[in-house]
Formats: C-alpha cells, structure tokens, sequence
C-alpha cells in the first residue's frame, strides 16, 4: 500500500477509500512541483556527493513517477542562472517530502493506527 502511495501522490489514500483527501493531496503535492518547475527549480540525481545534496536528492525522489517523467521522460534539470531557482527548488523539495509524508500515514492507516487511536480516547 506505502508502495502505491510512494508511486502517485494520494493514490494510496484513494486506494484506501478516502478519494477526497487523495485527491486534494494530489493536487496539492503536484501543485508544489509544477509552481517548482515554473521557476526553474533544481531537480537533483545526485547518489554520491556531500551528505546533504544526497538527502536533497533522495527528498525530491520521494513524489515517485513525477520525479522519473521529470527527470528521465523530459530531462528535466532546472536552470542554476534563473532568478527563481532558490526559491523553485524549495518547491520542488517539499513536494517530494510532503509526498514521503503521506506515504507515512497511509503506512499508519493501512495498519488501522488511527482506529486504535480512536478507540483509546
């Protein structure tokens, strides 16, 4: 289930019934990286190199096919010189672990770990 969530921002939660919440996630997450992607932002593959550009890369990983048709189907790099890199590729980054977020709470709701809260209360 965290696998389908990984792939597609708020497909997992679709996949687990909660189509309103997988799709304004979705949105929301593909916002982000298309707002990123406007302005020029950096879209990192980098596996070796300092510690923080390799967590970098591995965070913009984390929206799953949009990263790989960015960056394998259209090349897709950034543009180091343009006036809103900084700022695009900030975007781009939280996309990516907004996305790695929400794969964490299907992970929780898969398991049934929001019932089991519930039912404490």
């Amino acid at each position: 289930m965290a696998f389908v969530a990984w792939l597609v921002p708020g497909l997992g939660h679709v996949v687990l019934g909660r189509r309103g919440r997988g799709l304004a996630f979705f949105v929301l997450v593909i916002l982000a990286l298309t707002i990123g992607v406007q302005l020029d932002g950096d879209l990192p593959f980098v596996l070796s190199g300092p510690p923080l550009m390799v967590l970098k890369t591995f965070g913009c990983m984390g929206l799953g096919v949009p990263y790989a048709l960015l960056h394998w189907g259209l090349g897709y790099a950034g543009n180091l010189v343009a006036p809103g890199f900084e700022y695009g590729s900030a975007f781009i980054l939280t996309a990516g672990l907004m996305n790695l977020l929400l794969v964490l709470e299907v992970w929780d709701l898969a398991r049934g770990v929001e019932r089991r809260t519930e039912e404490e209360r």
